[in-house]
């Protein structure tokens, strides 16, 4: 069964209709293809006209769906021979990082993620894409196998942000994070980012901090959830849309902004409904951009992924 969002309540009425009379034909000798055909092309430009006016909010909700693709999904999807890799060799095993060696579309590269999981189970298992830091030190500890092997590094966020317990807090959650930044920003290597889903605060940036940063069109990228940000500028979680509008957190902004540096297109109805195709997406955008990062030296990818983020920010305020 489809899980619909709440603005596309007249899809889903239109969708179940198919359904019914698509049941009905095939429990009688009544031929109702006419019928379905044009509810199918009805329900698709509902669905076209739906998303081509999305608000930020929506926007959230779509980036937050059940079903949208996650980065277990991309990894099997995309790469062959994936070796995953486990551990950060100073605590323990954080699920909520995924990350191993690979071939995607043959070239090999070092692969890390944030995984939210797709069923109760295991969400929490993975701590619903929310990193510890172990998590990120295991990121870290790939990001130097790339540095080490000469590897590109591939990186895909999706996260809500760190994880903010206070287990996580003593074992030094900030300082785990600054450290991927820091690392991320002084390798050798191409290192492309890809934000596929949600993109949380500083549990986002740790793995965003690349020489490419992709972003799904309808994915979020902001300092804070629209929720945090509206308990507390307004103490309370009603004004969310509010804040949502404010953070100009959408792919659409992000790039004017400079924050990003490519729009990913989605399926018409967002990569939920069109899994293959927006996995496919991805990956042919990641391909591209390793080529365009093809020949330069250490010091030219240091260099210009520096200036990128010294320069963020600068244009698009007006």
């Amino acid at each position: 069964m489809k899980h619909y969002l709440d603005f596309e309540k007249s899809v889903a009425e239109l969708e179940n209709k198919i359904e019914e009379l698509r049941h009905l034909s095939s429990d009688s000798d009544i031929n109702i293809a006419e019928e379905v055909t044009h509810l199918q092309n009805k329900a698709e430009r509902e669905l076209n006209s739906i998303y081509s006016r999305l608000s930020p909010w929506q926007k959230c909700q779509v980036a937050r769906h059940p079903e949208r693709p996650h980065v277990r999904d991309y990894i099997s999807a995309l790469v062959e021979n994936f070796t995953p890799l486990a551990g950060d060799r100073l605590y323990g095993e954080d699920q909520a990082i995924v990350g191993g060696l690979g071939r995607l579309r043959g070239r090999s590269c070092v692969l890390v993620g944030q995984e939210k999981g797709h069923d109760t189970g295991s969400r929490v298992a993975h701590n619903f894409g929310m990193a510890r830091p172990e998590g990120y030190r295991k990121a870290q500890r790939l990001m130097n196998m790339a540095e080490r092997f000469k590897l590109p590094l591939v990186t895909l966020v999706d996260t809500p942000g760190a994880y903010p317990g206070v287990g996580a807090e003593e074992r030094g959650q900030a300082e785990a994070i600054a450290r991927c930044m820091e690392l991320s920003l002084g390798l050798s290597v191409p290192v492309i980012c890809v934000i596929i889903g949600e993109g949380g605060s500083g549990g986002a940036i740790a793995l965003a901090s690349g020489d490419r940063v992709l972003m799904l069109e309808h994915s979020i990228y902001s300092v804070i959830s629209p929720e945090g940000c509206a308990s507390i500028l307004w103490r309370s979680g009603d004004q969310s849309k509010e804040a949502a509008e404010a953070l100009r957190l959408t792919a659409q902004d992000l790039e004017k902004l400079g924050v990003i540096d490519q729009l990913i297109r989605e399926p018409i109805g967002g990569a939920h409904r069109a899994r293959t195709e927006t996995i496919r997406a991805v990956g042919q955008a990641i391909t591209d951009g390793l080529k365009q990062l093809d020949g330069k030296d250490a010091d030219t990818l240091r260099k210009e992924r520096r200036d990128k983020f010294l320069a963020m920010g600068q244009k698009g305020l007006s």
